[in-house]
Formats: C-alpha cells, sequence, structure tokens
C-alpha cells in the first residue's frame, strides 16, 4: 500500500543533473536545508550521455591523430582505433551508468534525496512519485528551483516517429559501432559524434539542413568540415531530409532533397535541444505555453522565473519570490559548465534572500548574478581540429549596439609548427572600437580550446587592448598568436 509522506524543506530542486546537485550545494552551504528529486540518474545528462562520455570517445582519435601529425610518432603508429578498448574507457567514465558515487557526494553534502518523478501543484509544493512506491507531499519555506534540463529536438521528417533512431543518449552509450551511421544535424553534437564514429570506423553521412557549425565564423567552420571530410564523413550540407523508412534487413533509408539516397543501419539524430518543462505542474502556478508553442521560461539574472503573460516574478500571496529555474531548463546557455556557473548564482541567491541580505536584481557581475551569460560564454567544440570561441560575434556585437572591428589571421607561429606538421588553424578577435577591450575571440585548430581561458579572462575582465599586450606569451607555444594577433591590430 503508497504511504504519503509530508517534508518540509528550505529548497526543493527538482533534477539532480549537475545543474540541480550545484544548486543544492551552495544553498546548504549558505545554512538551508535541500531536497534533490530525480527519476534517472543522479548526476545528469552531462555524467552519462553527454559531455563525458561523448569526449571519451573521441580523445583517442584525436590523440591518435596527433601522434600521426608529428614525424617521428608518425612512423611508431602501427595500428588503428581499437574500438572495443575505447568503449571500454568510456564506460569508465560514465561509472557503468552506476551513480553511486554521486550518490554519496550528495549525502556528504548534507543534501537529502529523493529518487522519483516530482512536479509542482501550487506555490512552494511539490509532490514526488517515488520510485520507492511512496508518495511525498513537500513544501518549500524559501524556494523550488527547476533543474529538469533538456529534451532533444525532433525535425519534422516523413517517417521518423514509425522507425527506432538514435538520439545523442543511444550515439553515447552505444556499445557496438554500426558499420554504417547517418547523422542529422550539422551543429556541436553532430559534427562531434559524426567523427568519433567515423574514426571508430563506421562510415558515417552527415546531413544539415544549413552549413555545420552556423554559430560559429565560417572560416574557422571551414576547418572542422575539413576534418571531417578527411576522416571519411560524406557531407550534404544546406539539404533537407524529405523521409526516413526501415527496410527488410533493418537498415534505413533516407530521402534528401533532391531525391538522393542514404542507406544507414543507425540513424542519429541531433537537431538540437529544447528546456524540458513538460510534466513537472508549471502550469499549475500560472506558467503556460502559448498554443502551439513549447513553453519557455524568463528568468532574471538570478534564475528567478518570471511570469509567462505579464512578466510579473511568480510568487505567493506574501509577494516573496519562489520559483526559479537553472541550466537548461531557463532556456539560457545550454552548457554544463554555464549551467553550473549558474546553479551557483542562483544557490547564493536563494540564500542569501533567505536571510534578508537581498532583494531584487542584484548588479552585474555580482556573486548572485548570471552576468557571464550575457558576455562572456566560453565554448569548445571537441572535434579534430578543435572550435573555441567565447563572447560575442561580430552580428552579435554589432545587434547589441557596439562599434567593432575584427583582426583575423591563421595560426602559423613556432609552437604550432613544433606542435603538428603542417598546422592548420585560424584565430579572430571582436574588439569594441570604443573602449579598446575584447567583446569576443574565436581560434580553430589542433588544441586550441586551451586557448580560450585566457580570452574568456580577458572579456571578463574587461582588460584593455594596451594592457593585454604586457601579457607575454611564452615562446614556443601557439598561444604566441596573441601576440601576432594584437600586432595585426597595430599595436
Amino acid at each position: 500500500m503508497t504511504a504519503q509522506h509530508e517534508r518540509e524543506f528550505d529548497v526543493i530542486v527538482i533534477g539532480a543533473g549537475a545543474v540541480g546537485e550545484n544548486v543544492a550545494d551552495r544553498v546548504v552551504r549558505g545554512g538551508l536545508t535541500a531536497v534533490l528529486i530525480e527519476a534517472e540518474l543522479v548526476g545528469g545528462e552531462c555524467s552519462y550521455w553527454a559531455c563525458m562520455p561523448s569526449k571519451a570517445l573521441l580523445r583517442p582519435g584525436t590523440a591518435l591523430h596527433g601522434a600521426q601529425a608529428v614525424p617521428g610518432a608518425e612512423q611508431a603508429i602501427t595500428s588503428t582505433l581499437d574500438a572495443a578498448a575505447v568503449l571500454k574507457r568510456r564506460d569508465h567514465f560514465t561509472s557503468n551508468w552506476q551513480d553511486d558515487s554521486q550518490v554519496t557526494w550528495v549525502e556528504k553534502s548534507g543534501i537529502e534525496l529523493i529518487r522519483g518523478h516530482g512536479w509542482i501543484t501550487a506555490p512552494r509544493r511539490v509532490e514526488v512519485a517515488g520510485l520507492d512506491g511512496n508518495s511525498y507531499a513537500l513544501s518549500a519555506r524559501h524556494a523550488v528551483v527547476v533543474a529538469t534540463g533538456s529534451t532533444p529536438n525532433l525535425p519534422p521528417v516523413e517517417g521518423l516517429a514509425d522507425v527506432g533512431y538514435w538520439t545523442t543518449r543511444e550515439a553515447t552509450s552505444a556499445h557496438a559501432i554500426p558499420d554504417r551511421l547517418a547523422v542529422l544535424g550539422g551543429g556541436v553534437a553532430g559534427v562531434e559524434l559524426a567523427q568519433a564514429y567515423a574514426r571508430l570506423g563506421a562510415a558515417v553521412t552527415l546531413v544539415a539542413r544549413g552549413g555545420l557549425l552556423g554559430a560559429f565564423p565560417e572560416e574557422a567552420a571551414k576547418l572542422v568540415t575539413a576534418g571531417l571530410r578527411a576522416d571519411g564523413v560524406v557531407l550534404h550540407l544546406r539539404t533537407g531530409t524529405r523521409s526516413v523508412s526501415e527496410n527488410a534487413d533493418g537498415s534505413l533509408t533516407l530521402v534528401l532533397d533532391g531525391g538522393t539516397t542514404v542507406t544507414a543501419d543507425k540513424l542519429l539524430v541531433a537537431t538540437g535541444r529544447h528546456p524540458s518543462l513538460e510534466g513537472i505542474g508549471l502550469e499549475s502556478v500560472g506558467l503556460a505555453a502559448a498554443e502551439g508553442r513549447p513553453l519557455r521560461l524568463t528568468t532574471d539574472s538570478t534564475g528567478l522565473v518570471q511570469h509567462a503573460t505579464d512578466n510579473a516574478t511568480a510568487s505567493t500571496a506574501d509577494g516573496a519570490p519562489w520559483l526559479y529555474a537553472a541550466g537548461d531548463a531557463a532556456g539560457r546557455a545550454m552548457l554544463t559548465h554555464q549551467g553550473k556557473y549558474g546553479a551557483r548564482a542562483t544557490g547564493d541567491a536563494i540564500a542569501a534572500r533567505a536571510k534578508g541580505e537581498l532583494s531584487g536584481e542584484p548588479a552585474p557581475w555580482s556573486r548572485f548574478a548570471h552576468t557571464a551569460d550575457d558576455h562572456a560564454v566560453p565554448n569548445v567544440v571537441f572535434t579534430d581540429p578543435e572550435l573555441a570561441n567565447v563572447g560575442r560575434t561580430v552580428d552579435k556585437a554589432e545587434k547589441d549596439g557596439f562599434r567593432v572591428s575584427t583582426v583575423e589571421l591563421p595560426i602559423q607561429v613556432a609552437g604550432s609548427s613544433l606542435h603538428a606538421e603542417h598546422y592548420e588553424g585560424w584565430a579572430q578577435l571582436v574588439i569594441d572600437e570604443d573602449s579598446k577591450v575584447l567583446l569576443g575571440a574565436t581560434f580553430a585548430g589542433p588544441d586550441v580550446a586551451e586557448l580560450l581561458h585566457a580570452a574568456t579572462i580577458a572579456v571578463v575582465g574587461e582588460v584593455p587592448l594596451d594592457r593585454l599586450w604586457h601579457a607575454v606569451p611564452s615562446y614556443p607555444t601557439i598561444s604566441e598568436v596573441w601576440l601576432r594577433l594584437l600586432e595585426e591590430y597595430g599595436l
């Protein structure tokens, strides 16, 4: 017989992924009690089906290719990737899809965990259908936080709903490499997994309605495109997919615009994601989607949810704010590191408001504000070559009203020549001509991800270019490209 348990906490967090964990940790550090509600694995998407397993699949191929690009090391390479060993290492990084260590961390951090599906029933109230067969009626003294992550988008392709296909979850957790893999989508997940599987021995075909990595500068994306083609990935760019159907042998056939067909053993659909907000009771507190459109939440700089219709802060009868969204659920920058950053700010803001130390919106760049979401989001595409950027693109900067200039150069310095034979890379700085500070930076090439944090610091710190000139890059490293970019600018 199902038992109902009534409990009260200072903060209820729905979703125990990396973002939910960080919110709960921060409020507990702030002296409050917190409970995490999770129906799947504690640690969430990044730990088991996204960041960690995808990078574990990519890294061996990058390491092998890196060795093959250096004379002396190249001659020592006698074999291709061992797919079984790569998958075994991937399994290690996912803890074999067991969350024991994450649960131990939650318990040691003083956070309570209820396994089950939770939904909001009224302001500050949440019900949970526990996986243990019990139900829980929870109330929050201060806040409820929605940290439910995101869900894959499914494109309107005829027949897609009738066939078995992979999302990124299946692609990152597969235990065999298909002979033929088709990928729908030219964004980050699509290109990363296309290259990973190509290097693991699959014949990969990628289909994208636009070009590859359209959010990045074209020159940078071109290098990734060339890298995929060098690995044998067949690209159908600026091409729609009309239909998909299953064949008698279990394979799938895609019909593309123009009538071209692609046959594959597995189909990966990687066409973006949207906040996962269905089934968590938001309509019970007046947050409903417009007809025919998915629900999107609007939040202030602390993650406090604004009402969907009149933009008034969601509150109880006493007028106190209580509902927050963090990470992908908030619909801001859908990146794990950025979600954790926002989660820390949200948790600190909740604790400060509970103590009466914060009212209204905090100052930009304070510990309670997600200011970097609007100015300095770092992002790495872990293909080979890598693509890394932070801050505003030229188009975004101009749209935001800045008077901008850019500096672009191929990465051709002593460090890159030593790093690999025939190293190809590209770098760009986006500069505010009025304040003479960086608004954004992009790097493309082997191992350029390690250049990114310096750029992030420069953007966040608004370091004047004439001061940045005195940040001398060590020789001979790829970082010397910073010197060449500043010289090109005229310093």
